[in-house]
């Protein structure tokens, strides 16, 4: 389409986890009331996109979650994920003979230790997927080491009673093998420097402080009879377990970054100091499924290293010598950054951030509101302010608060961002700029299990909507499509070309005359 005008900002806000579906019944986004939300589905361009599977480069039937999402969202094509990676290192042997693997057997054999491999444990596939923990240890056993597994129960990507299933599964494929703990995954994998939680699953891996259990399966069983689920199990120590010794190894088969990130640090980085560690483990080696950070890659080494993305859409206002803002606050500012941008932790030219704390609770649904008002007050500012072009702000609400599976927390936290979304309009279409108003997954659509009769806690396969909001738009409609189209989109919208890299489509086609903004 031809750029008669151009008008700024345009502005793109992700509604986290706000999925589409067409049954209200344990729909938090049907049952709340949303006034602002109602409205613009019935009054300006809209259309569904595709924010899961094999349309964000996902396996069939693998939920789409918020490191994918925003990949995608900023990289304007469909990006092969480590998921399928790593499946397909398994399924053609390279992984079997990775050298990596191989190096990390003999060394550690030569110091005389142990190899411990750590991650989260279940099918969920978000952060990790419970057969590549099996074909690791297969692969280490197979090559003479002695291992001791260490496993974080999950319950918010899968069934928040779903362990027991999971471990058997994994002890009848594994006979033998040692599990050495089990800890929840609110204390293994923070990302909010919640140091507290994290100290806990240090000083049990590194000394087997905690609770004590004979058995593995025995220890889960406890925890339930006490109501305590999957994602909040206590650290517990299994058998004689006494913590990592010096000499041994450690092998990470998560594959998402920003919740394995804080407890390796505090297990490999010498100059951690989110709290005082009582011993500083010297291991052998150290050996991630990724990358999780660049400061972490002095300490380990990397089995599936990232594959870089180029000519991104932050990369492309960068070189047009536009200015672009990220607002988001914590438990997000990872997702509109570093996921965005490709996987890069530098700020492209042009490039401001703006990060909201979020607030200091043990659970969201025990404030649904979380920090959406004060991430409004800062995108208002810098929309009125006039000094950007393109602006990114994320809304985490109805993902976190999904999450705890409590249907009527996650009600206010949708009404929480619906009332938000009224103000950023506001803001856009007074400063003569274009909104953009879509999801990078599903989620708070769907708050119980129908199979189960237990809360859903995890993302869902459903697609989400996107919206356009701004004057001079009468004439636009917006097609069907995947996340992989925003990017294209975005950047018609701001008038500038799509480089040939991104293969997805813009959305924009027009009914008649028509103003593009930039």
């Amino acid at each position: 389409m031809n750029n008669k005008s151009q008008s700024r900002p345009v502005v793109l806000c992700i509604l986290d986890g706000w999925g589409e579906r067409k049954e209200t019944e344990n729909n938090a986004v049907a049952l709340a009331k949303t006034p602002v939300w109602d409205r613009l589905k019935k009054t300006v361009p809209g259309s569904q996109l595709q924010a899961s599977e094999q349309y964000v480069g996902l396996p069939p039937g693998q939920m789409g979650n918020s490191e994918v999402g925003h990949m995608n969202l900023g990289a304007g094509r469909v990006v092969t994920q480590d998921l399928p990676r790593i499946d397909q290192a398994i399924d053609d042997g390279s992984l079997q003979d990775h050298k990596i693997l191989s190096d990390l057997v003999i060394k550690t054999k030569m110091a005389g230790g142990r190899i411990h491999l750590a991650g989260l444990l279940g099918p969920g596939g978000v952060h990790s997927h419970q057969k590549h923990t099996i074909a690791l240890a297969k692969i280490l056993l197979s090559q003479g080491a002695l291992i001791t597994l260490h496993l974080f129960l999950d319950g918010r990507d899968t069934p928040p009673r779903s362990a027991k299933g999971y471990l058997l599964d994994l002890l009848d494929q594994l006979p033998g093998v040692p599990i050495g703990t089990l800890c929840g995954r609110f204390f293994a994998m923070d990302r909010d420097k919640r140091w507290d939680r994290v100290n806990k699953a240090y000083n049990l891996l590194a000394d087997g402080a905690g609770e004590h259990a004979i058995d593995p399966v025995d220890a889960i069983e406890k925890s339930y009879l006490k109501d305590i689920t999957d994602e909040f199990l206590q650290p517990v120590a299994i058998g004689n377990f006494d913590g990592i010794h010096d000499g041994d190894s450690l092998l990470m088969s998560n594959f998402r970054a920003d919740r394995a990130r804080e407890i390796l640090s505090a297990l490999l980085d010498d100059k951690f100091d989110g709290f005082r560690r009582n011993r500083i483990i010297s291991l052998t080696q150290a050996v991630g499924m990724v990358e999780y950070s660049e400061t972490l890659q002095a300490y380990q080494e990397t089995l599936f290293p990232p594959q870089p993305l180029k000519k991104v859409m932050g990369e492309i206002v960068a070189t047009a010598k536009l200015k672009q803002l990220r607002i988001a606050e914590t438990e997000k500012y990872a997702h509109v950054t570093f996921f965005f941008n490709g996987g890069e932790e530098a700020c492209f030219d042009g490039e401001d951030r703006i990060l909201v704390p979020s607030p200091k609770v043990s659970t969201y649904d025990l404030q649904p509101e979380m920090s959406a008002v004060q991430v409004t007050d800062k995108l208002v500012a810098a929309i009125q302010d006039g000094k950007y072009d393109f602006i990114l702000v994320n809304y985490a609400n109805t993902d976190m608060v999904g999450h705890t599976g409590i249907l009527k927390a996650a009600i206010s936290a949708v009404e929480a961002v619906d009332a938000c979304v009224e103000r950023v309009e506001a803001a856009v279409k007074k400063a003569g700029g274009v909104l953009v108003v879509t999801a990078d997954h599903g989620n708070v659509e769907t708050m119980l299990n129908n199979e189960t009769g237990e809360p859903h806690t995890a993302h869902t396969c459903n697609p989400v909507r996107c919206l356009l909001v701004g004057d001079n738009l009468s004439e636009i409609r917006l097609e069907n499509g995947k996340l992989a189209d925003i990017a294209p989109t975005m950047l018609e919208l701001m008038g500038l070309g799509i480089p040939t890299e991104m293969s997805g489509k813009s959305l924009l086609r027009s009914t008649g005359a028509y103003e593009t903004a930039g």
